[in-house]
């Protein structure tokens, strides 16, 4: 009986691709809760320091999902990039529930 295992590149395309959409995705949402709003639970200087590090892993991911087009979907990432980026999108979770948070409590923001 033989098993039908997907190739390197079908992996790269079933899980690569759909995690740097989402990584895109979640930079984007918090790109712009942090343009837009004014976030009191954060200095503005912790506010512009989270939307630069947001910016920069926008232009990360972008660089890399070219790069993934550009070879056909045979270019992998390493884990240790993926790290901080997922380390981030948490870091921007926290945010923005905190920032829902006080938006229901009624906290001016």
């Amino acid at each position: 009986m033989s098993a039908n295992y997907p190739t390197e590149k079908e992996l790269l395309k079933t899980i690569l691709e759909p995690l740097l959409e989402d990584f895109q995705y979640w930079f984007g949402r918090s790109r712009s809760l942090l343009e837009t709003e004014r976030l009191t639970f954060l200095s503005q200087e912790e506010q512009q320091d989270l939307l630069d590090r947001v910016k920069q892993s926008q232009q990360e991911v972008s660089t890399v999902q070219m790069l993934f087009k550009l070879t056909g979907g045979e270019t992998g990432i390493e884990t240790a990039v993926l790290i901080p980026w997922h380390k981030l999108v948490a870091e921007c979770w926290k945010v923005a529930m905190t920032w829902r948070s006080s938006q229901s409590n009624g906290d001016l923001v």
